[in-house]
C-alpha cells in the first residue's frame, strides 16, 4: 500500500473509532444527502431519500393550496433535488392534482408511489387504470396495499396482491408492498414474502406509531416498531418511513430528531414529508441532511 494511502487509510479509521465511540454510525464513503438516490431492498427501485408527501390529514393541507400552488411546491421539490412523489386513492384529488403538477417532466426522472384502497366490490384492474388516467402516467413504480391494519390482512388482501402481480406483468406497476397501521398488522410484515416494500410508521416519540390498537390515541411501542423495520431490512424490504414529524405536531428540534431516529435508529431507506410551503422543503432536506452527517 503505498504510504499515502496507508495515512489516509489510518486516519479514516481513526475519525470512524471516534465516531463509533460518540455513538453515531462510522463513516462510509462519500457524503450522503436526503437527495441521493438509494435502492428499495429487493423491489430494485431507485427512490430519492426524501420523498414529496400529498397526503398530510389526507391530502387537505395540500389540497388546499390549489392547482397552482401546489404546482408550484412540486415544482420548488423536484429542482430542489426531491424526485419522490407518493400519493394514495383516499387522497381525494391529489393523483390528479400530482398528474398536473409534474406535466411534462421526463417521466423517467421521476418516481411516483401510489397507495390502494383494498375494499371488496372493486376490480383492481380497472382501479389501477383510473389512478394511472388521473396521474396522468403510464406506470406507477411503486403500489402499496393502504392501510392494512389487521392480523389477517395477507390473507383478506389475496384478490388485490393477485391484481398488482397481473398489473405489473403488464408493465403498468413496476414493484409492490404494503402500508401498515398497528402492531398486529406489523408483525405479518418482515416473513412476507410477497411485499418489496414497507411503508412503516417511524419517529422517536411514539407519535401516531403502532400499538396494539392500531387506532389509539396514546403513544406507539417505538422498540417494537424499530425491531420489525430491522428485520423487514434483513430480510431484504425496502422501507418507506412516514409519520416522521408526529402529523405535523412536532416543533422543530423534534423534526431533526426524529430523522436522526429513522435513519441512524431504525435504519430506514427514505422518508415521506407532506409539505405546504417552500420553507418546509428546505427544512426537510437540512434536516436530512444533517441526520446524514
Amino acid at each position: 500500500m503505498p504510504h499515502s494511502t496507508r495515512r489516509e487509510f489510518v486516519k479514516s479509521g481513526l475519525a470512524a473509532g471516534a465516531l463509533a465511540v460518540a455513538g453515531s454510525l462510522p463513516l462510509r464513503a462519500g457524503r450522503q444527502t436526503a437527495t441521493d438516490w438509494v435502492t428499495l431492498g429487493k423491489s430494485g427501485v431507485k427512490v430519492t431519500r426524501l420523498a414529496f408527501g400529498t397526503g398530510s390529514f389526507s391530502g387537505q393541507v395540500q389540497r388546499d393550496l390549489g392547482q397552482d400552488g401546489f404546482t408550484r411546491l412540486v415544482r420548488y421539490a423536484y429542482d430542489r433535488g426531491i424526485r419522490f412523489f407518493e400519493t394514495a386513492e383516499s387522497y381525494g384529488e391529489m393523483h390528479r392534482m400530482l398528474g398536473v403538477a409534474l406535466k411534462g417532466i421526463p417521466r423517467d426522472s421521476y418516481r411516483i408511489m401510489s397507495k390502494v384502497t383494498t375494499r371488496q366490490g372493486v376490480d383492481p384492474q380497472e382501479k389501477f387504470d383510473e389512478l394511472r388516467k388521473l396521474a396522468n402516467t403510464e406506470y406507477f413504480d411503486i403500489m402499496l396495499l393502504h392501510w392494512q391494519h389487521t392480523a389477517t390482512w395477507p390473507v383478506d388482501t389475496a384478490r388485490w396482491q393477485d391484481g398488482i402481480q397481473e398489473a405489473q406483468s403488464k408493465k403498468a406497476i413496476v414493484s409492490r408492498g404494503a402500508s401498515v397501521h398497528g402492531l398486529p398488522a406489523l408483525r405479518q410484515v418482515p416473513e412476507n414474502k410477497w411485499l418489496d416494500v414497507a411503508m412503516i410508521r417511524v419517529n422517536h416519540k411514539g407519535k401516531s406509531m403502532d400499538a396494539e390498537d392500531y387506532n389509539t390515541a396514546g403513544l406507539g411501542n417505538v422498540p417494537e416498531v424499530v425491531s420489525r423495520v430491522q428485520q423487514v431490512r434483513r430480510n431484504g424490504m425496502g422501507v418507506i418511513s412516514m409519520k416522521l414529524v408526529g402529523e405535523g405536531t412536532f416543533g422543530r428540534e423534534d423534526r431533526q430528531a426524529a430523522m436522526r431516529f429513522a435513519f441512524k435508529n431504525a435504519g430506514v431507506d427514505c422518508v415521506t414529508v407532506g409539505y405546504k410551503n417552500t420553507a418546509e422543503i428546505d427544512e426537510a432536506i437540512g434536516n436530512l441532511n444533517l441526520a446524514l452527517a
